[in-house]
């Protein structure tokens, strides 16, 4: 198998590829929390409750201001929007919690590692440097504080 290089990310992209770990790390704690048969309610509750401190804020930092730079006709602009517009959908889906969880789960995983690895590179290749030093100004280094009192992952 071949090994993986790591992928050396623009200063300016750098604080959405640190939440875009923070995002796998949620994913393992799901992963987690079904494997134990932890409530569906209490990691539901969690996913929602990270979304609305995060990942909703990240969506929308990516599609104003780094989405724009390849444009949103490009196919990986499309493709990166419509799985945002999917994982919103799967989050807000409380008919069948373990299935829409699971989904989640997965389908967040397969988005941040396409967009760390086919999206973020593209637009590291195409962007001006003027186009980089915005992204440095607007994309601020948000700390993430997960100080989620049922930690039901461990």
């Amino acid at each position: 198998m071949e090994e993986r290089k790591p992928i050396k990310r623009h200063i300016s992209l750098q604080p959405l590829s640190r939440e875009h770990h923070q995002g796998l790390l949620l994913c393992m704690k799901i992963r987690k929390g079904l494997a134990k048969k932890v409530a569906l309610d209490r990691i539901s509750n969690y996913v929602q409750w990270f979304y609305e401190e995060y990942l909703e804020e990240h969506f929308r930092a990516e599609e104003s201001s780094v989405f724009p730079i390849l444009g949103n006709h490009h196919e990986l602009i499309k493709r990166a929007l419509a799985e945002h517009r999917r994982l919103i959908r799967l989050i807000e889906n409380r008919e069948n919690l373990e299935r829409s969880l699971h989904a989640f789960e997965e389908e967040l995983e397969k988005h941040i590692r396409f967009e760390e690895r086919v999206l973020f590179n593209e637009i590291q290749s195409i962007a001006t440097p003027e186009q980089l030093k915005v992204l440095e100004k607007v994309l601020s280094e948000g700390t993430i504080c997960d100080n989620w009192s049922d930690q039901f992952w461990k």
